[in-house]
C-alpha cells in the first residue's frame, strides 16, 4: 500500500468546480496584484482569528521579514529565536543584519522554552520570535510576561499554525504584537505557490506593514521609508479564500488522525502515553497534544505529525522500502548550521547548550497526517513501524 507524505491532488479534487471558477473569475478581471480579491481575503482572515488587521503579503518569509522592519529592527539588534525551526525564523533576522540568538526548545512541544529565554536577553536584545512548530501554539503566556518585563517585542511565526489556538483559546498569531502565517501549498491552509499575510491588533503598525509592503511608498511613488515588493497576488488570494471555509474541517480531520495514530501505537505497544520525553521501555514517542483539554492542553492543529524514535534513519529506510512517506523537519538546527559560524563564536555558545534541538534533529520522524489519509493508510504505517522493531 502506497502511503505519501502529502496528497495535494486529493484536495484539489475536493474543490475542483470553487477553485477552477476562481481562477478564471481572475484571469478575467486582469486584476492580478492586490486589489479585491486580496481585500476580501485579508477580511476573512480578521474575521477567522479575531484579529484587527491583516496584511496579505508574498510568503511566511517575507512575513516574517516585513515584521521585522515594521518593528524597526536595526543591524546589530538581537533577536531571540528557538534553536529549532525552518531556516526562515532565523534567515529573516540576519537579513537585516540583526543578529539571531538561539534558544533551545521544550521536547514536549519543539518549541521554545520560555524558561530559557530569560538568560538570553542583553542590553542589545529588542525582539523575539516564538514559533508555533508543527501546529502547536508556543507557551504565549510566560513568552508574554518575559517580553512585557524587558519592554521586548513579539513577532510570533505561525507559518505552520493557523488555527492552532492557545489553551486560553486565543488564536495563535493574534497574541503577540504582530504574526506571522505562510499559504505555502503544503501548509493547512496552502495556495497555489507561495503566499502569507501578516496579522496584528495595533493601529500604526498596520499602517506601517501596509506601506512596507509596496517598497515603503505612501502615496504611489513618494517613500519616507524604504520598503520591499511584498505583496501578495490575486490568484492566490482568490485560492485561498475558495479553500478557507474548509480549514476547521481538515484541521480537525488531521486531529482526528493523530488521535487515530496515538490509539494505534498504544494498542500496538510501541508507546505507553503521548507526551512523554524520556523513552524507558517506549519504542516510538508521540506528540503531547493529541487531545484538548480546556486550560490544560493547546489546540493543536497537526501541520505535521512528529513522533520520536532512537533508530530514526533505520526506521526512515524501512518506511520508504514500504512507500511510505516521511521526512524530517529539521535535521540541522540554528546552531550548527555553517553560516552562523561567525555568530556562534562571537557569542561563546557552549557545546551543551542546546539539548534539545539536538535531541529533536536527531530522533524525530514526520508521517503522513493530510485530511484525506485513509484509516487503512494510517493502520498500515503503523503496522509497518510494528514490524521494524518486531525484526530487530
Amino acid at each position: 500500500m502506497r502511503v505519501p507524505l502529502l496528497d495535494l491532488k486529493a484536495q484539489y479534487a475536493s474543490l475542483k468546480k470553487e477553485l477552477d471558477e476562481a481562477l478564471i473569475k481572475t484571469a478575467e478581471s486582469q486584476y492580478f496584484i492586490l486589489g479585491p480579491e486580496v481585500e476580501k481575503l485579508e477580511k476573512n482572515i480578521c474575521e477567522y482569528l479575531k484579529c484587527r488587521h491583516a496584511v496579505g503579503v508574498s510568503s511566511g518569509t517575507d512575513a516574517l521579514l516585513i515584521a521585522l522592519m515594521a518593528l524597526d529592527i536595526k543591524p546589530g539588534d538581537e533577536v531571540i529565536i528557538p534553536d529549532y525551526s525552518f531556516f526562515a525564523t532565523a534567515g529573516v533576522v540576519s537579513r537585516l543584519n540583526a543578529v539571531p540568538v538561539f534558544a533551545d526548545i521544550d521536547l514536549r512541544t519543539y518549541n521554545i522554552d520560555p524558561k530559557k529565554l530569560e538568560k538570553k536577553i542583553s542590553p542589545k536584545t529588542k525582539a523575539i520570535i516564538p514559533v508555533h512548530l508543527y501546529g502547536q501554539s508556543a507557551e504565549m503566556s510566560g513568552i508574554m510576561e518575559i517580553a512585557k518585563k524587558h519592554d521586548l517585542k513579539v513577532i510570533e511565526d505561525g507559518a505552520q499554525a493557523i488555527g492552532a489556538q492557545y489553551s486560553d483559546g486565543r488564536q495563535a498569531g493574534t497574541i503577540g504584537d504582530i504574526g506571522c502565517f505562510s499559504f505555502f501549498p503544503s501548509k493547512n491552509l496552502g495556495c497555489f505557490g507561495d503566499g502569507g499575510i501578516v496579522t496584528t491588533n495595533d493601529d500604526a503598525l498596520y499602517e506601517k506593514l501596509k506601506i512596507l509592503r509596496v517598497h515603503g511608498s505612501k502615496p504611489k511613488y513618494y517613500h519616507r521609508i524604504i520598503g520591499g515588493n511584498f505583496r501578495l497576488d490575486a490568484i492566490q488570494a482568490a485560492v485561498l479564500s475558495v479553500k478557507l471555509p474548509h480549514l476547521d474541517g481538515w484541521s480537525q480531520k488531521r486531529r482526528d488522525n493523530a488521535s487515530l495514530y496515538t490509539e494505534l501505537f498504544l494498542k500496538a505497544g510501541l508507546s505507553s502515553a503521548p507526551g512523554k520525553t524520556e523513552y524507558g521501555n517506549d519504542r516510538v514517542l508521540l506528540p503531547e497534544a493529541v487531545f484538548r483539554e480546556s486550560g490544560l492542553k493547546n489546540f493543536h492543529i497537526f501541520n505535521q505529525f512528529i513522533i520520536r524514535v532512537k533508530e530514526r534513519d533505520e526506521l526512515r529506510a524501512h518506511l520508504t522500502g514500504k512507500e511510505i512517506g516521511n521526512e524530517i523537519y529539521y535535521p540541522v538546527p540554528f546552531h550548527r548550521q555553517e553560516c552562523f559560524d561567525d555568530i556562534l563564536k562571537k557569542h561563546g555558545y557552549s557545546g551543551g547548550e542546546f539539548v534539545n534541538s539536538e535531541t529533536a534533529s536527531n530522533e524525530t520522524i514526520a508521517l503522513p497526517i493530510y485530511p484525506e489519509l485513509s484509516k487503512e493508510q494510517i493502520g498500515f504505517v503503523v503496522e509497518s513501524i510494528k514490524e521494524f522493531y518486531s525484526a530487530r
